[in-house]
């Protein structure tokens, strides 16, 4: 691995590093509709059942939501199914948003995330709209669960990402609030620091960089 001085680009998880997350939120507005084992299907940093599926890529929103209407009352909608989803995503700090502008000047900047197409192609795209750009416009290149048709923290995500963004690893700083996805990075030979709840991805960084 080189030396952190060598560190060309930055690797950015979404969820819970740039972009404010509330399971509990979450939960309470699929309790809400009805079902009944959301607690068991939302996990703060690693997902189960069918929305682990949908994440993958294995399932299509489509047969998401077909599969959770099973264990709906017969009213609930597909909307209502995507807004409860969604609620997981709290917002983006305009911020933060500022910050990954200006970190390009400086850094290849990339994005490694674990998300769904209700969500990304949802409420994520609104959110990185804020000022008057797409997501496209703060990265330098973007690897996605669903597309990619793995997730973290298994290996195949982060070499699909290597191969298709044009990364090296060592020259790679990745940024997660996922231990398990921090560990999994460092095996394969990033550099990797976790942002904790409460901090900024800028204070992370900093500290990180400036050792």
């Amino acid at each position: 691995m080189k030396p952190m001085s060598e560190i060309r680009n930055l690797l950015f998880d979404m969820g819970g590093v740039i972009v404010d997350l509330d399971r509990d939120r979450c939960l309470q507005a699929l309790l809400n509709i009805g079902l009944e084992d959301a607690d068991n299907l939302i996990g703060l940093y690693i997902q189960d059942g069918v929305f682990a599926d949908l994440e993958a890529g294995r399932v299509t929103a489509d047969e998401f939501r077909a599969q959770v209407h099973k264990d709906l009352p017969p009213n609930v909608t597909d909307q209502e199914i995507d807004e409860a989803f969604s609620s997981f995503i709290v917002g983006i700090p305009r911020h933060r948003l500022e910050s990954l502008r200006q970190l390009r000047r400086r850094y290849g900047v990339y994005l490694l995330s674990n998300t769904n197409p209700i969500m990304y192609e949802g409420v994520l795209a609104e959110l990185f709209k804020q000022e008057g750009m797409t997501i496209d416009d703060y990265f330098d290149g973007i690897t996605v669960s669903y597309k990619a048709g793995c997730s973290k923290p298994y290996r195949p995500i982060f070499d699909y990402a290597v191969q298709t963004m044009g990364i090296v690893p060592g020259e790679t700083l990745f940024l997660d609030d996922g231990p398990e996805n921090i560990e999994a990075a460092r095996k394969l030979g990033f550099h990797a620091a976790l942002v904790p709840p409460g901090e900024e991805f800028t204070q992370v960084i900093s500290r990180v960089l400036c050792r």
